[in-house]
Protein backbone atom coordinates (compact mmCIF):
# COMPACT_ATOMS: atom_id res chain seq x y z
CA UNK A 1 0.00 0.00 0.00
CA UNK A 2 2.94 2.18 0.99
CA UNK A 3 4.33 1.99 -2.38
CA UNK A 4 1.07 2.50 -4.27
CA UNK A 5 0.89 5.65 -2.48
CA UNK A 6 4.04 6.62 -3.48
CA UNK A 7 3.10 5.83 -7.25
CA UNK A 8 0.48 7.61 -6.80
CA UNK A 9 1.95 10.84 -5.54
CA UNK A 10 4.14 10.47 -7.86
CA UNK A 11 1.66 10.48 -10.86
CA UNK A 12 0.34 13.85 -9.12
CA UNK A 13 3.44 15.07 -8.90
CA UNK A 14 4.29 14.98 -13.06
CA UNK A 15 0.58 15.76 -13.70
CA UNK A 16 1.35 19.28 -11.22
CA UNK A 17 4.56 19.61 -13.76
CA UNK A 18 2.30 19.50 -17.03
CA UNK A 19 0.11 21.53 -15.62
CA UNK A 20 2.09 24.44 -14.87
CA UNK A 21 3.37 24.22 -18.29
CA UNK A 22 0.01 23.96 -19.52
CA UNK A 23 -0.16 27.30 -18.01
CA UNK A 24 2.87 29.05 -18.84
CA UNK A 25 1.67 27.80 -22.29
CA UNK A 26 -1.76 29.36 -22.08
CA UNK A 27 -1.01 32.87 -23.24
CA UNK A 28 0.32 31.90 -26.57
CA UNK A 29 -2.44 29.76 -27.05
CA UNK A 30 -4.70 31.98 -25.66
CA UNK A 31 -3.49 34.61 -28.69
CA UNK A 32 -3.43 31.65 -31.04
CA UNK A 33 -6.84 30.96 -30.06
CA UNK A 34 -8.07 34.13 -30.68
CA UNK A 35 -6.40 34.17 -33.83
CA UNK A 36 -8.53 31.44 -35.17
CA UNK A 37 -11.24 32.53 -33.89
CA UNK A 38 -11.18 35.68 -36.06
CA UNK A 39 -9.81 33.68 -39.26
CA UNK A 40 -12.81 31.60 -38.37
CA UNK A 41 -15.20 34.09 -38.24
CA UNK A 42 -14.02 35.92 -41.08
CA UNK A 43 -13.48 32.66 -43.28
CA UNK A 44 -17.13 32.35 -42.38
CA UNK A 45 -18.15 35.28 -43.21
CA UNK A 46 -15.97 34.84 -46.71
CA UNK A 47 -16.80 31.18 -46.85
CA UNK A 48 -12.88 30.58 -47.95
CA UNK A 49 -11.47 28.66 -44.68
CA UNK A 50 -9.40 25.60 -45.94
CA UNK A 51 -10.14 22.26 -44.57
CA UNK A 52 -6.66 21.69 -42.97
CA UNK A 53 -7.07 24.73 -40.52
CA UNK A 54 -10.04 23.62 -39.29
CA UNK A 55 -9.10 20.36 -38.30
CA UNK A 56 -6.11 22.25 -36.11
CA UNK A 57 -8.39 24.33 -34.50
CA UNK A 58 -10.39 20.78 -33.19
CA UNK A 59 -7.46 19.07 -32.17
CA UNK A 60 -6.69 22.35 -30.08
CA UNK A 61 -10.06 22.14 -28.50
CA UNK A 62 -10.07 18.65 -27.72
CA UNK A 63 -6.50 19.28 -26.42
CA UNK A 64 -7.69 22.01 -24.16
CA UNK A 65 -10.99 20.39 -23.00
CA UNK A 66 -8.76 16.69 -22.45
CA UNK A 67 -6.53 19.18 -20.03
CA UNK A 68 -9.78 20.82 -18.18
CA UNK A 69 -10.73 17.32 -17.44
CA UNK A 70 -7.39 16.22 -15.99
CA UNK A 71 -7.57 19.31 -13.95
CA UNK A 72 -10.67 18.14 -12.70
CA UNK A 73 -8.95 15.14 -11.95
CA UNK A 74 -6.03 16.19 -9.81
CA UNK A 75 -8.09 19.14 -7.82
CA UNK A 76 -10.28 15.99 -6.79
CA UNK A 77 -7.33 14.09 -5.85
CA UNK A 78 -5.37 17.10 -4.07
CA UNK A 79 -8.77 18.00 -2.33
CA UNK A 80 -8.68 13.52 -1.66
CA UNK A 81 -5.41 13.34 -0.31
CA UNK A 82 -5.59 16.77 1.92
CA UNK A 83 -8.59 15.17 3.71
CA UNK A 84 -6.70 11.82 3.94
CA UNK A 85 -3.53 13.50 5.14
CA UNK A 86 -5.59 15.54 8.00
CA UNK A 87 -7.46 12.73 9.30
CA UNK A 88 -3.36 10.87 9.63
CA UNK A 89 -2.40 14.22 11.05
CA UNK A 90 -5.16 13.96 13.77
CA UNK A 91 -4.49 10.15 14.32
CA UNK A 92 -0.81 10.97 14.61
CA UNK A 93 -1.80 13.99 17.23
CA UNK A 94 -4.13 11.28 18.84
CA UNK A 95 -1.27 8.80 19.59
CA UNK A 96 1.01 11.54 20.91
CA UNK A 97 -1.39 12.06 23.45
CA UNK A 98 -1.68 8.68 23.95
CA UNK A 99 2.25 8.71 24.19
CA UNK A 100 2.60 11.42 26.66
CA UNK A 101 -0.23 9.83 28.70
CA UNK A 102 1.68 6.40 28.91
CA UNK A 103 4.73 8.23 29.54
CA UNK A 104 3.18 10.26 32.28
CA UNK A 105 1.41 7.13 33.81
CA UNK A 106 4.67 5.57 33.77
CA UNK A 107 6.43 7.74 35.45
CA UNK A 108 3.99 7.92 38.02
CA UNK A 109 4.32 4.21 38.36
CA UNK A 110 8.00 4.65 38.64
CA UNK A 111 7.21 7.46 41.43
CA UNK A 112 5.10 4.70 43.33
CA UNK A 113 7.71 2.24 42.86
CA UNK A 114 10.47 4.04 44.26
CA UNK A 115 7.85 5.00 47.49
CA UNK A 116 7.03 1.85 47.93
CA UNK A 117 10.48 0.82 47.75
CA UNK A 118 11.61 3.34 50.39
CA UNK A 119 8.86 1.84 52.70
CA UNK A 120 9.97 -1.46 52.23
CA UNK A 121 13.54 -0.10 53.09
CA UNK A 122 12.56 1.43 56.21
CA UNK A 123 10.59 -1.38 56.77
CA UNK A 124 13.41 -3.80 56.70
CA UNK A 125 15.76 -1.15 58.98
CA UNK A 126 12.73 -1.19 61.56
CA UNK A 127 13.05 -5.18 61.64
CA UNK A 128 16.48 -4.94 61.77
CA UNK A 129 16.53 -3.04 65.02
CA UNK A 130 13.58 -5.00 66.25
CA UNK A 131 15.52 -7.96 65.87
CA UNK A 132 18.82 -6.35 67.19
CA UNK A 133 16.63 -5.07 69.86
CA UNK A 134 15.47 -8.89 70.21
CA UNK A 135 18.87 -10.01 70.98
CA UNK A 136 19.69 -7.72 73.36
CA UNK A 137 16.61 -8.74 75.31
CA UNK A 138 17.33 -11.86 75.08
CA UNK A 139 21.02 -11.34 76.21
CA UNK A 140 19.84 -9.41 79.10
CA UNK A 141 16.87 -11.65 80.13
CA UNK A 142 19.81 -14.31 80.40
CA UNK A 143 22.40 -12.48 81.99
CA UNK A 144 19.36 -11.72 84.63
CA UNK A 145 18.56 -15.49 84.70
CA UNK A 146 22.05 -16.07 85.62
CA UNK A 147 22.44 -13.40 87.68
CA UNK A 148 19.14 -15.17 89.80
CA UNK A 149 20.57 -18.38 89.83
CA UNK A 150 23.72 -16.92 91.02
CA UNK A 151 21.78 -15.09 93.80
CA UNK A 152 19.69 -17.81 94.29
CA UNK A 153 22.71 -20.23 95.04
CA UNK A 154 24.53 -17.51 96.89
CA UNK A 155 21.38 -17.00 98.88
CA UNK A 156 21.67 -20.44 100.16
CA UNK A 157 24.80 -20.64 101.16
CA UNK A 158 24.89 -17.42 102.75
CA UNK A 159 22.46 -17.66 104.71
CA UNK A 160 23.74 -17.18 108.11
CA UNK A 161 21.91 -16.82 111.78
CA UNK A 162 22.71 -18.54 115.29
CA UNK A 163 21.20 -18.43 118.97
CA UNK A 164 22.80 -20.48 122.07
CA UNK A 165 22.41 -20.12 125.45
CA UNK A 166 24.97 -20.68 127.42
CA UNK A 167 24.38 -24.37 129.90
CA UNK A 168 23.37 -27.47 128.22
CA UNK A 169 21.52 -28.62 131.79
CA UNK A 170 21.37 -27.61 135.20
CA UNK A 171 22.10 -24.48 136.12
CA UNK A 172 24.66 -22.55 138.44
CA UNK A 173 27.55 -19.14 138.29
CA UNK A 174 30.38 -19.32 136.28
CA UNK A 175 33.44 -17.55 137.75
CA UNK A 176 34.66 -15.70 138.79
CA UNK A 177 38.20 -15.97 137.23
CA UNK A 178 41.42 -13.68 137.69
CA UNK A 179 41.66 -12.80 133.61
CA UNK A 180 39.28 -12.64 130.76
CA UNK A 181 38.22 -16.43 129.31
CA UNK A 182 35.81 -17.39 126.08
CA UNK A 183 32.02 -18.06 127.10
CA UNK A 184 30.97 -21.42 125.64
CA UNK A 185 26.99 -21.11 124.58
CA UNK A 186 26.25 -25.04 124.26
CA UNK A 187 22.78 -24.98 123.98
CA UNK A 188 22.37 -24.19 120.81
CA UNK A 189 18.73 -23.36 119.47
CA UNK A 190 19.67 -22.04 115.64
CA UNK A 191 23.17 -22.58 114.15
CA UNK A 192 22.18 -21.81 109.80
CA UNK A 193 25.16 -22.21 107.90
CA UNK A 194 27.49 -23.61 110.97
CA UNK A 195 29.04 -20.71 111.68
CA UNK A 196 29.05 -21.15 115.36
CA UNK A 197 31.29 -23.76 117.05
CA UNK A 198 29.43 -24.77 120.33
CA UNK A 199 33.09 -26.54 121.61
CA UNK A 200 35.03 -23.44 121.28
CA UNK A 201 32.30 -20.49 121.70
CA UNK A 202 33.66 -19.16 118.12
CA UNK A 203 31.86 -17.87 115.29
CA UNK A 204 33.59 -17.52 111.84
CA UNK A 205 32.27 -15.54 109.19
CA UNK A 206 32.01 -17.94 105.98
CA UNK A 207 31.41 -14.71 103.78
CA UNK A 208 32.25 -10.84 103.76
CA UNK A 209 29.14 -8.81 105.27
CA UNK A 210 27.97 -7.05 107.72
CA UNK A 211 26.65 -9.27 110.95
CA UNK A 212 24.75 -7.91 113.74
CA UNK A 213 25.47 -9.62 117.22
CA UNK A 214 23.61 -9.66 120.79
CA UNK A 215 24.37 -10.59 124.40
CA UNK A 216 22.21 -11.01 127.46
CA UNK A 217 23.34 -11.74 130.55
CA UNK A 218 22.23 -12.50 134.01
CA UNK A 219 23.80 -12.42 137.46
CA UNK A 220 23.18 -12.38 141.04
CA UNK A 221 24.02 -9.44 143.55
CA UNK A 222 27.31 -9.80 145.34
CA UNK A 223 29.32 -7.51 147.46
CA UNK A 224 33.01 -8.26 145.34
CA UNK A 225 31.51 -9.42 141.81
CA UNK A 226 30.24 -7.84 138.82
CA UNK A 227 28.20 -9.71 135.96
CA UNK A 228 29.90 -8.37 132.91
CA UNK A 229 31.39 -9.83 129.43
CA UNK A 230 33.03 -8.06 126.22
CA UNK A 231 32.61 -9.19 123.00
CA UNK A 232 35.96 -9.56 120.78
CA UNK A 233 36.62 -9.72 117.16
CA UNK A 234 39.96 -11.56 115.89
CA UNK A 235 41.46 -10.89 119.74
CA UNK A 236 40.39 -7.10 119.74
CA UNK A 237 37.57 -6.06 122.55
CA UNK A 238 34.67 -3.84 120.88
CA UNK A 239 31.56 -3.79 123.14
CA UNK A 240 31.22 -4.66 126.53
CA UNK A 241 28.01 -5.24 128.96
CA UNK A 242 28.55 -4.93 132.98
CA UNK A 243 26.31 -4.62 135.62
CA UNK A 244 27.23 -4.70 139.31
CA UNK A 245 25.21 -4.45 142.30
CA UNK A 246 25.32 -5.98 146.07
CA UNK A 247 22.02 -7.44 146.08
CA UNK A 248 19.26 -8.41 143.29
CA UNK A 249 19.67 -9.68 140.30
CA UNK A 250 21.65 -8.03 137.28
CA UNK A 251 20.69 -8.12 133.68
CA UNK A 252 23.63 -6.33 131.34
CA UNK A 253 23.15 -6.58 127.34
CA UNK A 254 24.26 -5.45 124.42
CA UNK A 255 24.77 -5.75 120.54
CA UNK A 256 26.55 -4.09 117.48
CA UNK A 257 26.46 -4.58 113.49
CA UNK A 258 30.29 -5.44 112.41
CA UNK A 259 31.43 -5.42 108.72
CA UNK A 260 33.57 -9.06 108.62
CA UNK A 261 35.95 -10.69 106.74
CA UNK A 262 35.76 -14.23 105.49
CA UNK A 263 37.42 -16.11 108.18
CA UNK A 264 37.36 -12.97 110.94
CA UNK A 265 36.71 -14.41 114.68
CA UNK A 266 33.65 -13.18 116.78
CA UNK A 267 33.54 -14.72 120.48
CA UNK A 268 32.53 -13.76 124.43
CA UNK A 269 34.72 -13.47 126.92
CA UNK A 270 33.65 -13.16 130.45
CA UNK A 271 34.92 -10.10 132.41
CA UNK A 272 37.63 -10.78 134.52
CA UNK A 273 36.72 -11.26 138.67
CA UNK A 274 32.66 -11.40 137.64
CA UNK A 275 29.87 -14.21 137.90
CA UNK A 276 27.51 -15.23 135.14
CA UNK A 277 24.33 -17.23 135.85
CA UNK A 278 22.52 -19.30 133.77
CA UNK A 279 19.97 -22.38 134.37
CA UNK A 280 16.90 -24.19 132.33
CA UNK A 281 15.57 -21.05 131.87
CA UNK A 282 18.27 -19.52 129.84
CA UNK A 283 19.00 -16.20 130.78
CA UNK A 284 22.54 -15.51 129.74
CA UNK A 285 22.10 -15.92 125.92
CA UNK A 286 24.58 -14.86 122.43
CA UNK A 287 23.02 -14.49 119.46
CA UNK A 288 24.24 -13.77 115.35
CA UNK A 289 23.42 -13.49 112.16
CA UNK A 290 24.43 -11.71 108.42
CA UNK A 291 22.53 -8.80 107.22
CA UNK A 292 23.95 -8.70 103.98
CA UNK A 293 26.76 -9.64 101.86
CA UNK A 294 29.34 -7.19 101.01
Amino acid sequence: MLRMEKITIFQLFLLICSFSTALLQSDSENEIISHLKQTESQTEGTGSLSDPQQRCTQDINAVLREMSASLGGLKVGMEYLQRDNEAKTKEIELLKEQYQAGTKEIELLKEQDQVQAAKIRKLEQQNQAQAEELISVKARANNTEDQVEVLSREGKEKRVAFSASLLASGGGHIGPFNTQRPLVFRNVVANIGNAYNPETGFFIAPVRGAYHFEFYLHGVGHASHGTGAVLVKNGNPVFIAWEHQPSYSVNPSNGLTLLLEIGDVVLLNQWQNSRIYDDQNHHTTFSGHLLFTM
